[in-house]
């Protein structure tokens, strides 16, 4: 048995038309299936609006309490729901959640060294709640993840949705055949001064393309995911745009 997990961000999620062409398509898959997004602009903004500075290393967002509220808001708030209610009128019965939701993904507060992220998770062994996931797979229903978590404490944390996504596709690879998409605006990761994308990423790749510049940003967590989804045993990781085919 199947199980479909895809990835969008901000170069969908900020693009009606874009986003529109994907939602049909993932309504179309009619095997089990599970959406993760991230945040887009929208918090980039309203932290701009409330005069809170944005700060990014490595396509990764340093949350401060402030940050992390105005995350909280946007991301398990109304570009969760939005998503949730336009899956619902194409007869596709979402369900928004965050990991703070039924305790269904459990993060770590990231140590402050090397770098001092804030009020950021991190996910490890056994962090995904797989039974409450699954029963809600059995039920016929579409989970839609934001990047949201919290701590054994109960500490919000905001969390890179590469790696909830991976973190999810690890923990079902047991149950389900496997499929992961990481989907963005191009049809895959090109070398420098092609526009052909490779048709397989090694690690030893990554590291040189990232060391090169070519790979950075937003990419760097996105491909760190999905070789590490390969390594630990997912059948199948894509990373392109919207015309995936299912």
């Amino acid at each position: 048995m199947y199980l479909n997990i895809f990835k969008i961000g901000g170069n969908i999620l900020d693009d009606p038309k874009r986003l529109d062409t994907f939602l049909n398509t993932f309504c179309d898959c009619s095997e089990k299936k599970i959406l993760v997004h991230g945040g887009g602009k929208l918090a980039s903004e309203l932290c701009r609006q409330l005069d809170i500075k944005v700060v990014m290393n490595q396509g990764r967002r340093i949350t401060d309490l402030m940050t992390l509220r105005v995350a909280v808001m946007v991301y398990a708030g109304w570009i969760n729901k939005n998503l949730v209610a336009s899956l619902l009128s194409r007869g596709c019965r979402a369900l928004g959640l965050s990991g703070a939701d039924g305790g269904c993904i459990i993060a770590d507060k990231r140590k402050p060294e090397p770098v001092d992220y804030g009020f950021a998770g991190d996910l490890k062994d056994g962090s995904v709640n797989t039974i409450f996931i699954r029963q809600l797979l059995d039920k016929g229903l579409v989970p839609v993840f934001s990047p949201i978590t919290c701590d054994p404490a109960g500490q919000l944390l905001n969390t890179n949705a590469d790696t909830i996504a991976s973190a999810l596709a690890v923990a079902f690879r047991r149950y389900y055949t496997v499929r992961l998409r990481f989907l963005f605006d191009r049809e895959g990761v090109c070398c420098p001064g092609s526009d052909k994308p490779l048709p397989l990423l090694s690690r030893a790749q990554y590291e040189k393309l990232r060391d090169q510049g070519t790979i950075s940003d937003g990419m760097i967590p996105k491909v760190e995911n999905a070789l590490r989804a390969l390594e630990q045993g997912i059948d199948e990781v894509l990373i392109g745009n919207t015309c995936i085919q299912l």
